[in-house]
């Protein structure tokens, strides 16, 4: 998506009724900046009293003095009032917007952001732009207002000494803007970019310690991650390098004010200096270090604002994802039976993930999906569920497209339950309900009882309101995968797609999981995908799917007894049941 608005633009849209407070941050800070030289004027007049042996006046300048001083920070503090009252707001506003542009994204659509991604867009994103409009944006404001006000009062003591001190200045902001431009931006993406993938690598590496110890395999490992140092190592040097050159003479320039000046009070004062000259000189001698601190706020605040557009443009990669259409005709199917004709879906828009498939499942049936890895099961399931939508074809439901049933229906009318459920950090209960919101707690523990979780119950400290995820409470990969079956016992929907459920389960778990899934399944129409096929012998009909499309279809025994596909699937899981592993005799 093009945006022709700025960044700052963006950022005070998401501000709403509180961009006044932007708005009054900024002149708040440039008139503490401004109240901020005043004192330099009192010094003047000190040494001006000094030297014309005035010392009564000295008391009352320096009283002066420090009521500007303390004035200049009373105002200060109510510009950051101000900016960061907005730029909480803007960071809400932001978290808000791209939070709800998630809950209409497809769940596919997310699943390939990955949640760890989302989640470090949606915090690192606002919180930048968060310190930018806070702190970053008033004083680059109060950093403009200073050099204005520093030339004025510059040239109003003596314009001559004047212009030679902003000759420097004006040589370091050249300097400045070469250090800052195109270029600059491009770099601090680089910059991004090899922070991300050292970050990456180390959480990789930690995490996998334990497989790589047990395998031996520490130093291999390790390397992967030295790589991703010594890349970011030899990018950051050679970014130093580049700017050494640059920035030895910015900061020479900025600071060489003083030799301007003091050169030009020998020129000009070759006729003689008078003593109103060397109160002057030593006014530009005080204020001059003024300039490049300013300078040198401003190419900061410079930085800042790529890192922002880096944090806005990381951001519009989620808020750019595009939502799917949401019917608004109420219409809702009363019946479960799907048909696919010609569906055609691939996720890189080069290679098809399933090619032009059509079947029909007839409502109340149980059907699988098989094949090999990657053959395209869990995408048809999910182009079902429309988690995607296909770029060819359609699907139906009752008869009804799936594109023209309202979302929160579709929902509804289908249940998905995944191969690795997850479980929300709040009590039994509460995720349970969250299939149902307003369900009963006797319709809540019927859901439990059918799922066959009651032993789960029962040895948890507060039963049903035992909160997961705290004080060291978690259940295992079957138990989650139970209360997560109860959750969609308690849906109650006509349509059920079971992403190989039991994957995670140990035995115990998995015959508890399979006479839970015995009581809901009745009425229903029911997608497996399987791995164990042996827990798809009693399917009414199986589809094999192969490169995306189907190979085979038919009853498990028509299948097993022909010579296909499926065939040698079959012969192969018989025989990986019936392995065991042996020991040669001693000799």
């Amino acid at each position: 998506m093009i945006r022709d608005d700025s960044d700052l633009g963006r950022l005070v849209r998401y501000a709403g009724k509180y961009r006044i407070l932007i708005y009054l941050s900024w002149m708040l800070s440039a008139f503490s900046a401004v109240l901020a030289l005043l004192p330099f004027i009192c010094i003047w007049l000190v040494i001006r009293s000094v030297l014309d042996g005035e010392y009564a006046a000295i008391t009352s300048f320096g009283i002066c003095s420090v009521v500007l001083a303390i004035l200049s920070m009373i105002v200060y503090v109510a510009a950051l009032m101000c900016s960061h009252v907005a730029a909480f707001r803007v960071a809400a506003n932001m978290r808000k917007a791209m939070l709800s542009h998630i809950a209409e994204l497809p769940v596919g659509v997310i699943g390939k952001f990955g949640s760890g991604k989302i989640r470090k867009i949606v915090n690192d994103s606002s919180a930048a732009t968060e310190t930018y409009l806070a702190h970053q944006l008033p004083d680059k404001a109060g950093a403009i207002a200073t050099p204005i006000a520093l030339i004025v009062m510059l040239l109003w003591f003596d314009w001559r000494l004047g212009l030679l001190s902003l000759l420097p200045v004006a040589l370091g902001f050249l300097i400045m803007i070469r250090m800052t431009g195109k270029r600059m931006q491009e770099k601090m993406g680089q910059y991004q970019d090899a922070l991300a993938d050292m970050s990456n690598q180390a959480v990789e590496y930690v995490r996998g310690i334990p497989v790589v110890k047990t395998f031996g395999q520490s130093i291999h490992a390790f390397g992967l991650f030295r790589k991703s140092i010594e890349r970011y190592e030899k990018w950051v040097i050679a970014y130093t390098k580049e700017l050494m050159k640059p920035m030895i003479a910015y900061t020479g320039a900025v600071n060489s004010a003083f030799a301007f000046i003091t050169a030009g009070t020998f020129l000009l004062g070759s006729g003689g200096i008078t003593s109103e000259m060397i109160l002057n000189v030593l006014f530009y001698v005080i204020i001059t270090p003024v300039i490049s601190i300013t300078l040198t706020k401003i190419m900061f605040k410079s930085e800042e604002a790529m890192i922002v557009h880096d944090a806005l443009m990381r951001m519009d990669t989620i808020m750019d994802a595009r939502p799917q259409s949401n019917a608004c005709n109420g219409l809702a199917p009363a019946g479960s039976s799907i048909r696919l004709e010609h569906v055609t879906f691939s996720y890189d828009g080069r290679k098809d993930a399933v090619h032009d498939i059509s079947m029909d499942i007839e409502s109340g049936s149980l059907v699988a999906f098989v094949g090999p890895s990657g053959s395209g099961k869990t995408t048809l399931a999910s182009l079902i569920a429309r988690f995607f939508d296909p770029q060819s074809g359609s699907i139906s439901i009752d008869g009804f497209d799936i594109r023209d049933i309202p979302k929160e229906k579709l929902m509804e009318h289908v249940s998905f339950v995944f191969q690795d459920s997850h479980l929300i950090k709040g009590t039994i209960r509460e995720n349970v309900r969250l299939a149902r919101p307003d369900a009963s707690d006797e319709e809540v523990m019927e859901a439990l009882r059918k799922a066959e979780c009651m032993d789960i119950i029962g040895k948890l400290p507060d039963g049903i309101d035992t909160v997961l995820g705290t004080g060291g409470i978690y259940l295992s990969g079957g138990e989650t995968q139970r209360i997560a079956i109860a959750r969609t016992i308690l849906k109650d929907s006509l349509v059920m797609i079971l992403d190989e459920a039991t994957a995670f389960a140990d035995p115990d778990n998995e015959a508890k999981v399979q006479k839970a899934f015995s009581s809901m399944l009745s009425g229903r129409t029911v997608i497996m995908i399987a791995h164990r096929l042996s827990s798809i012998t009693d399917a009414d009909r199986i589809f094999v799917l192969a490169d995306g499309q189907i190979a085979e279809e038919g009853s498990f025994s028509e299948l097993a007894s022909g010579n296909g596909l499926f065939s040698r699937m079959w012969n192969d899981y018989g025989s990986s049941v019936e392995w065991k592993v042996g020991k040669e005799a001693i000799r």
